[in-house]
C-alpha cells in the first residue's frame, strides 16, 4: 500500500516537470529559432534521461527476476544461444563486397568491416523472417486442421 502511494508520488512529481518543461516552450516566438531550441533542450533531455532511466529499471527488473527463476533463466540463456548460433550463420553467409546505394554511391567498400557488419545484418533478419514466416505457417495450419 505504501509503495503504490510513493510511485503515485514520484509519477505526479516527473509529469509535472515534464508539463511545466512544456509549457516553457509555449510561449517562446516561432519565428526566433535560438529561443526555440534553448527552450526544447530542456524538455528533450529530460526526456532523454527519463527514457534511460526507464530502459535501466526495467532491464535490471527483467535480470534479477530471471535470477529468482531459474528456468526462466535457462530459457531466455537458450534463446540467447539460439540467437548467437543464427548470428554465426549470417556471418558465415555475408559478404564483405562493396555496398551501394539506389543512386549507386559506394556507402561501404569492398573488404571492409562495415560491408561484411552490414551483410550479416541482413541475412540475419531473413533468417529471423523466414523462421518467423515457417512459425506463422505452421500456427496456421494446425488451426485449419483443428477446425
Amino acid at each position: 500500500m505504501k509503495n503504490n502511494r510513493l510511485i503515485t508520488i514520484v509519477v505526479a512529481l516527473l509529469s509535472l516537470v515534464g508539463i511545466v518543461l512544456f509549457l516553457m516552450t509555449m510561449g517562446v516566438d516561432s519565428e526566433d529559432r535560438v529561443a526555440i531550441s534553448d527552450a526544447v533542450s530542456p524538455l528533450v533531455t529530460y526526456s532523454l534521461v527519463l527514457l534511460i532511466l526507464t530502459a535501466g529499471v526495467t532491464i535490471l527488473a527483467s535480470i534479477f527476476s530471471l535470477f529468482k527463476n531459474p528456468t526462466a533463466l535457462k530459457k531466455a540463456l537458450f534463446g540467447l544461444l539460439g540467437i548467437g548460433v543464427l548470428l554465426v550463420i549470417s556471418y558465415i553467409l555475408s559478404s564483405d563486397g562493396q555496398v551501394v546505394d539506389a543512386n549507386e554511391k559506394v556507402i561501404a567498400i569492398e573488404g571492409g568491416s562495415v560491408s561484411k557488419n552490414t551483410s550479416t545484418g541482413i541475412w540475419l533478419s531473413i533468417i529471423l523472417i523466414v523462421i518467423a514466416g515457417g512459425f506463422f505457417v505452421w500456427d496456421l495450419l494446425k488451426g485449419i486442421v483443428k477446425s
